[in-house]
């Protein structure tokens, strides 16, 4: 066996500046990456732009700074973008929504000093799809507006009163005020993002680390003035392009962000709020940690508690200073991973380019069609709801399916928290409905002396098993064997205990053999009680 010490197993690097020449390119890939996301994710929570650039520069730095992780990436998630556009519209104000994800991050320190960085692994991963499906089905459906160049209110309106009350609610009117030019810009970018991310593109080195989202924004703007140039009526200005605060000074500049309203701290629906944010975000940070230590090329591992603490305190900064929530991202982490990011410098890196970027190239920012952001969100929300994901589940059984199917249908009918409560339930009753189908593997054979049954117990068997065992005792017929194997049994509960023992003592008045292998442990626990 080698020593740590060997040359074979060299000690690994993980000082903060100990791959500067990989994390610092890793870092412009990740904020190329990231930049057209942010304004997205902001658009689709209905909040204001900058909002999203404030809580990726505090993912980056901050979360950098602060979390175990060496190669995870955070910003904000397109799954609380729902959340956050439910509670704008609840609470009434975006500055109320920013006293919510404080708190949210309060709950998220107390969870990691709680030792809470498991919590992830207890729900089902049918559930966990089920959500992320449903926010990418509503994800799509409230950028149609934007990709359309829909200028009047939200298509949907409000969500507070379920999906399917305002699905239809605005349609009649969008489509007197689409407009052409962002149609154009729409479609043109889908077809960017699609063709850079074929396979056969990708095989060239350029193709590879230049992200599609980038791309078709850049060439949005491209269109765009071609538009004001040649085909003024197709060009797009004012609440169709992205509309960032543009500062003449530093001063100037801190006087954008935006500071939260304590005013309705006593509101359950806030700390209601407060709640369904701190789920969400540790939730997708917690998998994610999961996922980036499985991609880091050194297999290090990072303490699930600590990267709490970390999410915990960005949000709380988050929110003191106007930005939406932050998580830790697969999507950023595994581009930060490929493209040669081995610390946090490189997360880092890319919290400070897009500081240094909003400060002073807002108006190259501002140059963005909406239309270009909603195609980059059509695409990441069919991520998480693709074709592929449905018939995946669908192929993985009843048990994986439904509580995924009703998960998604039953928070785009009522609510995020209602449909995770729902779908959690459906969950249960699974997990229950099969514990009670399968307390012991039963073998039946007839023989020329009578029937002979053999129940070998499971692991488990708990007062669920009850009547299922019950039901097999009472119907035996009389003349046969039986044989009770507890050998495998971990835990057995009194009530099917009882039900064994009365078997036992009637078992001899219809001369039924009963052999017991392994119970005498469980039994005698039992009589010493």
């Amino acid at each position: 066996m080698q020593s740590d010490n060997s040359p074979l197993q060299p000690k690994i690097k993980d000082s903060l500046f100990s791959h500067v020449k990989t994390d610092l390119p890793a870092g412009l890939v990740v904020f190329l990456i990231a930049l057209p996301l942010c304004l997205g994710i902001s658009l689709a929570s209905g909040a204001p732009l900058f909002s999203g650039i404030i809580a990726g520069i505090v993912g980056g730095i901050v979360v950098g700074f602060l979390s175990g992780s060496k190669v995870n990436v955070s910003g904000p998630a397109a799954s609380v973008a729902l959340v956050i556009y439910m509670a704008i519209e609840s609470l009434g104000s975006f500055q109320i929504v920013l006293s919510a994800v404080i708190i949210a991050g309060v709950f998220q320190i107390i969870l990691g000093y709680l030792r809470a960085g498991t919590i992830a692994y207890f729900f089902p991963s049918s559930m966990i799809k089920g959500i992320l499906a449903s926010i990418g089905l509503i994800l799509i459906i409230n950028q149609i507006p934007h990709a359309f160049g829909y200028s009047g209110k939200e298509l949907f309106g409000g969500m507070e009163g379920g999906f399917s009350t305002n699905i239809f609610r605005e349609i009649d009117g969008m489509v007197d005020y689409i407009s052409i030019g962002a149609t154009i810009i729409t479609f043109l970018s889908l077809l960017i993002i699609f063709a850079w991310d074929q396979p056969a593109l990708k095989r060239y080195t350029f193709f590879k680390f230049v992200p599609a989202a980038l791309i078709a924004v850049l060439a949005s703007i491209g269109i765009n003035q071609l538009f004001i140039a040649y085909f003024p009526e197709l060009a797009l200005s004012g609440g169709r392009l992205v509309q960032l605060p543009a500062a003449s000074s530093l001063g100037e500049f801190f006087s954008f962000f935006t500071f939260p309203d304590f005013s309705q701290i006593t509101n359950p629906e806030l700390w209601t709020v407060a709640l369904s944010i701190a789920f969400i975000a540790s939730l997708e940070s917690l998998l994610s940690t999961e996922a980036g230590d499985k991609l880091d090329p050194y297999k290090r591992k990072s303490s699930t508690n600590r990267e709490l603490k970390a999410q915990g305190i960005s949000n709380i900064v988050s929110g003191l200073i106007g930005g939406l929530p932050v998580t830790a991202v697969i999507v950023r982490t595994s581009a930060n991973v490929s493209s040669g990011g081995r610390t946090p410098l490189s997360t880092i890196t890319h919290g400070l380019v897009m500081l240094v970027c909003v400060m002073t190239i807002p108006r190259l920012l501002n140059l963005i069609p909406l239309s270009s952001l909603s195609a980059v969100l059509f695409v990441v929300g069919y991520k998480l709801t693709s074709i592929s994901l449905f018939r995946r589940m669908w192929k993985a059984g009843k048990r994986q399916f439904v509580p995924f199917f009703v998960t998604v249908v039953a928070v785009m009918l009522t609510d995020l928290i209602m449909g995770i409560m729902i779908g959690g339930a459906v969950s249960v009753f699974m997990i229950l409905r099969d514990n009670y189908r399968t307390p012991f593997f039963l073998d039946r054979a007839e023989r020329a002396e009578g029937e002979h049954i053999e129940l070998v117990l499971a692991e488990e068997v708990t007062f669920l098993n009850k009547a299922s065992i019950m039901l097999t005792l009472d119907h035996v017929a009389p003349n046969s064997t039986v044989v009770i194997d507890a050998s495998r049994s971990v835990h057995i509960d009194e009530d099917v205990l009882e039900i064994i023992e009365e078997f036992k003592a009637t078992a001899a008045y219809k001369n039924i053999k009963m052999e017991m292998i392994g119970l005498d442990k469980f039994l005698a626990k039992r009589w010493l009680v």
